[in-house]
């Protein structure tokens, strides 16, 4: 008896069959169809909530500058005028079509979207407002 013990042994398969693959291979696919939206989706609200971060730092600075000095900031010194009230250089709008833009237009009206303006920051010096200029329209 123990040798058609071990006979048995040898003669058996040591390997994966073409299914077994297959159904795994398809259970690895379906996995990363699932998590591949919510891993590419991280990286755009990281953008946007360091976007948001920054507007609140900038909107800060200048309420500080506001109250330092009694006036906002002139539109055309703005990055100056703030480099007191900010630690490191003027930050940038991270959810452009053309990331890393720290320009900033003139705001004159109450929206701060333009279509056909640039994008990046919009300040308006008579009130103080500061917004993204984004292709979506929001105004943050």
């Amino acid at each position: 008896m123990p040798s058609s013990i071990i006979t048995s042994r040898i003669g058996k398969r040591s390997a994966f069959s073409l299914v077994e693959l297959v159904v795994v291979v398809l259970i690895v696919g379906i996995l990363a169809a699932v998590a591949a939206p919510r891993m590419f989706n991280t990286a755009s609200n990281a953008r946007t909530n360091a976007t948001r971060a920054s507007l609140v730092i900038v909107r800060d600075a200048i309420e500080l500058h506001r109250a330092q000095t009694g006036s906002y900031p002139a539109y055309k010194t703005l990055s100056t005028d703030l480099k007191g009230f900010m630690s490191g250089s003027f930050p940038s709008v991270q959810i452009t079509s053309t990331n890393n833009n720290s320009s900033v237009r003139e705001l004159t009206g109450d929206s701060a979207f333009e279509p056909s303006g640039p994008e990046g920051w919009a300040y308006n010096e008579t009130t103080g407002s500061f917004y993204v200029n984004h292709i979506d329209g929001k105004n943050w």
